[in-house]
């Protein structure tokens, strides 16, 4: 499992991808962040909201290759085959895409820094919002790798992965004005309801439960797409 990891994390930093999607979510932080700092407000929770709705784009170019690739190069097949059980190379292939993402986060975190050098507080709400990044993130990977493993073209996997974590995140919107089954699911679906309260501050367990469950769900699904695939194919 860790060695699938590696190898993945190795392969995505030794191309360019990794450092234009470092780079592009880094931009689109400063500006978000230089509006209120300029301003003079030390409120950073407003630039972490916005850093859940960026995820919809970041994420889906993060894993759209990462099984795509091995159905479209043939490689697919060794995963199948191999000693190493699939459960271990899907969720070692799902630790080597969050992993990326984590070392993003972590360079986010040099803008609440300067923050606090000019007289800001690193507060327990800030802390509590980005608990809720990092496990929005890991559901949003998990979508992705799930996304990647229904196609081999690349593109389509990312439009798939971004239409979908798209409808995940305004489904709450649209829940109370649907009603019945359809609101319901809608509104169990929603995850800028469950982002929002940590956002907030407020560190609840059902939420981090529901995060947590959530991606175990879609690396479930994934296993379960590849497995039937293997059937499928003999």
């Amino acid at each position: 499992m860790f060695t699938v990891a590696k190898k993945e994390i190795a392969t995505y930093f030794k191309s360019p991808i990794a450092y234009i999607l470092i780079g592009l979510f880094l931009l689109m932080i400063s500006i978000l962040f230089w509006t209120p700092f300029s301003a003079g407000s030390g409120d950073f929770m407003i630039v972490l909201e916005n850093m859940g709705f960026f995820l919809i784009f970041l994420v889906p170019i993060l894993t759209m290759r990462i099984l795509a690739e091995d159905r479209k190069n043939g490689t697919e097949v060794l995963l199948l085959t191999s000693p190493t059980s699939l459960t271990k190379i899907v969720i070692g292939k799902f630790i080597a895409m969050y992993f990326v993402f984590l070392v993003i986060t972590v360079i986010s975190l040099i803008y609440p820094l300067i923050m606090v050098r000019f007289g800001g507080v690193f507060t327990v709400q800030l802390a509590g919002g980005y608990l809720g990044f990092l496990l929005l993130g890991a559901s949003f990977v998990a979508v992705g790798v799930f996304a990647s493993a229904l196609t081999e073209n690349q593109v389509i996997s990312a439009i798939i992965s971004f239409v979908a974590l798209l409808v995940m995140w305004m489904a709450g919107a649209f829940s109370a004005e649907v009603g019945g089954f359809l609101g319901t699911l809608l509104s169990w679906i929603s995850l800028l309801s469950r982002y929002d309260i940590f956002t907030r501050g407020i560190l609840g367990l059902p939420e981090i439960i529901y995060f947590l469950s959530f991606t175990t769900l879609f690396i479930f699904l994934t296993i379960r797409v590849i497995e039937r695939r293997r059937w499928i194919q003999g």
